[in-house]
């Protein structure tokens, strides 16, 4: 067993190539002995499996096994991907893809839901932001992996999943029936004047063309008469980095801290700066948030926050405030590894923090209507009523523009 145990612990060091320093006459030691020590360790676990389990496993499993634990052993975010799943993750980067409709984390070792996607089927099914996903199916989450559960819950479009969800805040276990569908994912879901020359663009996701969509609804917005804008971030899950950085972007002046990335390697740490001129520098501006909004969501509000350009209205975000790299490896699969956490302008870290906004207004949900006798003709004032009718946030955040533009009129006299 020792010599099968020292070849499988050099296989083991080769693959993963780690560099072990040895020592003549018990001089100084490497740093990297203690590594070796415990791979040695890992690889009698190995050749015990393979030699006495009571089933035949395949080395790959073992080794992929043995990766995920490791990956999820560091925080919430990491995590290793085997190849169908680093597919997945570089399709729902563009914008479509197959399953439910929500962005999923563990907290605690909890399988939590950050947000439903808008207009996805999670979010017509009533799933929200925080929600506890304690089954799947009937099946307990107890020490799921992220991957486990997102394959779990992705399917052939038109099938059903059952998920059990504790909602705390309530003290609700809901069981809630979901369809699934394919996912298509529109960065800007609405850009409109609501009302008073008040823009409206509700930003759902930071993808690949999240700036030039962004760019395209503020013209539009501009050539309407736009002389106040809200951007809504709520249930926004965040995306790519660099795209909240150019989205940030369009708002603050040139050469203002969007955000600063810090990491183990001096490589990691990154300062995005504004390169251009606003596109609207003298628009009012109010970014609402609320718990859903994470990652890139934060770093957008967190910037405006601290260069002062607005005001950010609504709920504490969801508090993500990490860098994951995904790095790929030799056989196709990859590593989704937290290398950075990111820091607001003013050198707050938003993770487990969030951010805090400047008014504070807790979600009242928008009362039920009562069912009418003639559905047709109450769906048709439904229709006319929907551009409309505002949620109680979104109602502040137009008050307090409107309130600013009183006061400006009295400063100016």
């Amino acid at each position: 067993m020792k010599k099968k145990t020292i070849a499988l612990t050099l296989i083991i060091v080769l693959i993963l190539g780690i560099t072990v320093t040895t020592t003549v006459c018990g001089r100084t030691k490497s740093s990297k002995d203690e590594l070796y020590n415990q791979i040695e360790l890992f690889s009698d676990a190995i050749a015990l499996i393979r030699s006495d389990y009571v089933d035949v496993m395949e080395p790959k499993d073992l080794i992929y096994g043995a990766l995920d634990g490791m990956l999820a052993s560091l925080d919430a975010h990491s995590q290793f991907m085997p190849p169908e799943a680093y597919k997945e993750i570089r399709i729902e980067t563009k914008g479509e893809f197959g399953g439910l409709g929500i962005e999923i984390t563990l907290r605690g070792g909890v399988l939590t839901i950050i947000t439903p996607l808008d207009g996805t089927p999670a979010h017509k099914a009533g799933i929200k932001a925080g929600d506890m996903i304690v089954r799947i199916d009937g099946e307990s989450t107890r020490g799921i992996t992220l991957h486990e559960a997102v394959k779990k819950m992705r399917g052939k479009p038109g099938t059903d999943v059952m998920l059990t969800v504790l909602r705390e805040r309530e003290g609700k276990i809901l069981d809630i029936a979901i369809t699934r569908g394919i996912i298509q994912v529109k960065s800007i879901k609405k850009a409109q004047l609501i009302e008073d020359k008040i823009g409206y663009i509700r930003l759902s996701e930071f993808q690949e063309n999240s700036p030039k969509d962004l760019d395209k609804g503020i013209a539009t917005l501009k050539k309407e008469g736009m002389q106040a804008l809200i951007l809504d971030l709520r249930n926004n899950p965040g995306g790519l980095l660099d795209v909240s950085a150019e989205i940030a972007d369009r708002f603050l002046p040139k050469d203002q801290l969007i955000v600063t990335t810090k990491g183990r390697r001096a490589d990691r740490f990154m300062e995005f700066k504004s390169r251009r001129n606003p596109i609207c520098p003298d628009v009012p501006m109010i970014i609402l948030v609320n718990e859903g909004s994470a990652s890139a969501s934060e770093i957008v509000a967190g910037a405006i926050q601290d260069n002062k350009r607005g005001i950010i209205l609504g709920t504490k975000t969801f508090g993500k405030g990490s860098v994951q790299t995904v790095i790929p490896l030799k056989d196709g699969s990859a590593l989704r590894l937290t290398t950075a956490k990111y820091f607001t302008p003013s050198g707050r870290a938003i993770r487990e923090e969030g951010i805090v906004p400047d008014v504070v207004v807790e979600y009242e949900p928008l009362p039920i209507e009562p069912k009418r006798k003639d559905e047709a003709i109450f769906e048709k004032i439904e229709e006319k009523k929907e551009e409309r009718i505002y949620d109680n946030q979104l109602l502040r955040a137009i008050d307090l523009i409107k309130g600013l533009r009183v006061y400006k009129r009295i400063l100016e006299g």
